[in-house]
Order: C-alpha cells, then structure tokens, then sequence
C-alpha cells in the first residue's frame, strides 16, 4: 500500500544502455592498451507524496433514458401513419390514426341517448315536485341519466383512442404493422419511442473493484467524492466534453458475472450516443493520498519482478523492489517498496 516517506532519488532507467554504450565505444578505441570507461551518465529525480487521481474506466453501453411502446387500446385497421420513421417527435405527436368509422358512430349514438335522458330526467324532476310521479321514478331517471353519461364517456375514449398518439418526446422507431393491417388491441406493437436526450449508460465493476474500493475508502487510501462523475470515451478515442452524473447503483452483484451495475446520465442534445452503443466509461472525481507516482523510464523489471534505482545520501546506489500498480501518462503508481 501506498506509505508516507521522505523525498527520494533514484536513477532512470537508461543507466544500463548508457553503460553498455560507453564500454563498447572504449573497446573499439583501445588498439594496446585497455582504457577505463568514462563514468557513465545517469539522471536522477526526487520524488515525493502526493494526491493523484485514481483511474477505472469500465466498458459501458448506452441506453434510452425512457422507453415507452407504442399500442393501440381499440381494435380495427391502420387508416393512417403521418410519421417518418427514425425521426423525433413531440409528445403528443399522432403516429397512428385507426377506422374511426364504428367508434364515432358509437360516440354519437350515445350522446343522443344521453340528451334523451337527461330531457326525461328534467321532466321528472318537475313532475315530483308537484307529487304526480313517485319517487321510485324519478329515481330510476336519474340512474338511466347516469348511466347515459358513462356510456358517452367510454365511447369518446374510444373515439379518441383511435388516433395512437406518443406518450413522450423523443426519436421514433420503425413502424411494426404498415397501413391497411389490422389491430386486434393493445398486444399489437405499434411502434417505441425512445427519449435519448438525457441517454444512460450502463457499466459493471467487479466485486473486486467495489471491495477494493470500499477497503481503501475505509482505510483512508482512497478519497471519494460526495457526486461520482464519469467521462465518456468513444470507439475512436473522442473524449465527450459533457461530464456524466452516477445515478444508479444495482441493489446487488450479478451472480453470473460477479459485477454490480451502475448507471450515469448524460446530456446527449446533439444524438452523439444511440441506444445499444458500447464505450468506455471512466470514473472522475476518485483520489488517491500521498501516492508516490514514478516514471516509466525508471521501473525496471527483473527476476524478482519490478524495482528501482536509489541514491542515499552518501551518494551510493542501491537497488529497491517496489509494487507497481497503475500506469498512466508515462508514470507507475507504487504500492509498495518506497
């Protein structure tokens, strides 16, 4: 793990190829007499501990924001389709106009019966005041006013159900019955509008991640901010400009991969990302404490795995084995060993 330690000087890692150099340039000097090889030239760096940003970046795929099917709550044949398919749309957009013929009939048929009633029931009403009628009558009016009313609600539903109409703005997809099919009710799928503006996107760390993560967080090896932002990365390397916010965090890990979904929102008015699509998510705002950051050149790979070159105070060279984690922008992160 990462420890607090005084500034420290090692040489690159060009010590050995500037060594070998120079000795083969002597040999090919000294006809007589051997020649001692001038002292071979090394840089040195002091390093100290210091907060860096932790990098995990995770494949992600995009996602609509809201979804919704498009289906038709009455039965009959598609008369019309005014909509371009792949197009955006306002809610509230008509999409789909079914026969209207029976159901308007039907809405009008019940309106007459509705003014029948009501002309009866004023009738009545006046009749009992003065007690030539009885109550049960006037009573039953009123029931078959009721009734009446109900009966012209449902049939202007039906009326306007005819013309299927989007429930929310957002692109429209390929119509899935073409006109003069028929529609037997709401299990025929019309259409699906898709709201892409804000657009999710779906990741999964490992359970090794997340553990790590709360392990270092706990220990104070990891600084976590109070809002997890993400970046976006494309398949050809465009960094979006627009940070993403983490919005979601499944309940539990998924047992057949043994990753946790997260979820971030992103403002996408431009339709940069489509539902479906795959790219890289990198997680902002991650910091790591008095973290010791080396550069390439210096780490050096040996039987015993990684180490280092370091100069003491008396100016003697001493070789160091270190754990080194991350790599980015031409340095390792070490974990261990300074």
């Amino acid at each position: 793990m990462t420890r607090s330690i005084k500034p420290t000087a090692w040489a690159l890692m060009g010590v050995g190829v500037l060594v070998l150099t120079a000795g083969a340039a002597a040999f090919r000097r000294a006809p007589s007499a051997p020649v001692a090889p001038p002292p071979a030239e090394v840089s040195v760096l002091t390093v100290a501990p210091e907060t860096v940003a932790a990098r995990y970046e995770y494949v992600g795929q995009a996602e609509a924001s809201r979804s919704v099917e498009v289906r038709s709550q009455v039965t009959g044949v598609i008369v019309a389709r005014p909509y371009a398919e792949g197009t955006d749309v306002a809610k509230g957009t008509l999409l789909f106009r079914i026969d209207p013929t029976t159901y308007e009939a039907a809405y009008r048929s019940a309106q007459a019966r509705l003014a029948n009633a009501e002309r009866n029931l004023a009738r009545l009403k006046s009749l009992l005041a003065s007690r030539a009628v009885a109550q049960k009558d006037a009573d039953d009016a009123q029931t078959a006013f009721d009734q009446a009313q109900a009966a012209v609600d449902q049939t202007k539903k039906d009326y306007d159900d005819t013309s299927v109409r989007a429930e929310i703005a957002g692109r429209v997809g390929r119509a899935r019955l073409e006109l003069g099919a028929r529609v037997t009710g709401p299990g025929d799928l019309l259409t699906t509008v898709e709201q892409v503006d804000p657009i999710y996107l779906n990741f999964s760390p490992s359970d090794q991640d997340i553990l790590r993560w709360r392990r270092d967080a706990a220990t104070g090896q990891l600084l976590l901010p109070r809002t997890m932002s993400v970046q976006v990365v494309l398949a050809d390397g465009t960094v979006l400009s627009e940070p993403g916010k983490l919005n979601f965090v499944d309940l539990a890990l998924q047992p057949e991969t043994g990753t946790q979904q997260l979820r971030a929102v992103l403002p996408n008015p431009k339709h940069v990302l489509l539902p479906g699509q795959f790219v890289r998510v990198r997680l902002l705002g991650l910091k790591i404490p008095k973290a010791i950051l080396v550069p390439q050149r210096a780490v050096q790979q040996g039987l015993g795995g990684a180490f280092v070159y370091l100069v003491a105070d008396s100016g003697k060279v001493a070789l160091r084995n270190v754990v080194a984690t991350s790599w980015d922008a031409g340095a390792w992160l070490i974990a261990a060993g300074l």
